[in-house]
């Protein structure tokens, strides 16, 4: 059994390059990833592995000396918020390497991931194909077929133009990572135990003191505590200025997060908001990519009726 030589072949042609690379072992995952990372690093490319911990540690013994001229990342960690990684990984990476094509291995879904985590796993693929359209940029996405659900490789087939698995390399025919990125812009469920608070442009200080109050009280450390504070004060203040003028906030915990939910009138109509890069000086350009930054999970509902941000924090 092999994969299509190097993962995608005659795909290399096109400008941006998002395969989908099904694998069922040990022995499939690294005959699609191993020879896809020496192809680039012979063609002088430069080459990131952004996987989860034990895959990396694979990887790196299968590429022996080649292993010494790769960025190695923790998806798990880089990662965990899924909202992250194409500003903090993918973009951080191609950007610094502008010049010419370059190749990550990322894989953003693996067996473990919560059902808090995955919707968001969902859409970062979809928007990928948007966040690099036309660059010089390959992006091979390794998924599990032995460990994930089926509904999980269902959506790589949307969400990747190209599939790989043991069959060789075709073109996906249920390539829609618009159809994603809706399926996954859902109503939230309602908490249960939330405590809330209004608020508009004058009562932001009181927003700050009631996060970080009530995060300690659920479990935060001063640390955490003090990132969800401004996490919470970025989305509040973005509330005031672009949703209404007003909104509202809550928070509580869940499944080891404290969870906070900042509610408003406004609808963000860019995809792609908060997973740009940007100016991150005190002179503005943070907003939503910082909460991405600060967060361990976020996720986003957004519609004519308004858009509700939640932030959670691990405790």
């Amino acid at each position: 059994m092999s994969l299509a030589r190097g993962g995608p072949g005659s795909a290399h042609r096109g400008a941006f390059v998002h395969p989908a690379l099904f694998y069922r072992g040990d022995e499939e995952y690294l005959a699609g990833t191993v020879p896809f990372v020496r192809e680039g690093r012979a063609a002088g490319e430069p080459v990131a592995v952004a996987v989860p911990g034990p895959r990396l540690a694979l990887l790196r013994r299968a590429l022996g000396r080649t292993a010494a001229e790769v960025t190695w990342l923790d998806m798990a960690e880089a990662g965990r918020n899924p909202g992250r990684i194409i500003p903090g990984v993918l973009r951080a990476f191609a950007d610094r390497h502008a010049a010419g094509r370059v190749r990550i291995v990322g894989e953003p879904v693996w067996p473990g991931r919560s059902a808090a985590e995955y919707p968001a796993c969902a859409q970062h693929e979809a928007l990928i194909n948007l966040a690099f359209a036309g660059r010089p940029v390959s992006i091979l996405c390794p998924y599990d077929t032995a460990g994930l659900h089926p509904v999980a490789i269902a959506d790589a087939r949307a969400t990747h133009p190209v599939v790989i698995d043991r069959r060789g390399e075709r073109v996906s025919g249920d390539f829609a990572p618009d159809r994603i990125v809706r399926a996954y812009n859902l109503p939230f469920p309602e908490p249960r135990d939330a405590v809330s608070m209004g608020f508009d442009l004058d009562a932001l200080p009181l927003v700050r003191d009631f996060t970080r109050r009530r995060g300690g009280r659920l479990g935060l450390g001063a640390d955490a505590a003090g990132d969800l504070e401004l996490a919470v004060n970025e989305l509040a203040a973005n509330s005031c200025l672009h949703g209404g003028g007003s909104g509202e906030v809550r928070l509580w915990a869940e499944d080891g997060h404290v969870v906070c939910e900042v509610r408003d009138a406004g609808t963000i109509t860019d995809p792609l908001a908060g997973r740009r890069p940007a100016d991150m000086s005190p002179n503005g350009g943070r907003g939503i990519l910082m909460v991405h930054h600060l967060a361990d999970l976020v996720r986003v509902h957004t519609g004519p009726d308004g858009t509700a941000v939640r932030v959670y924090m691990r405790r």
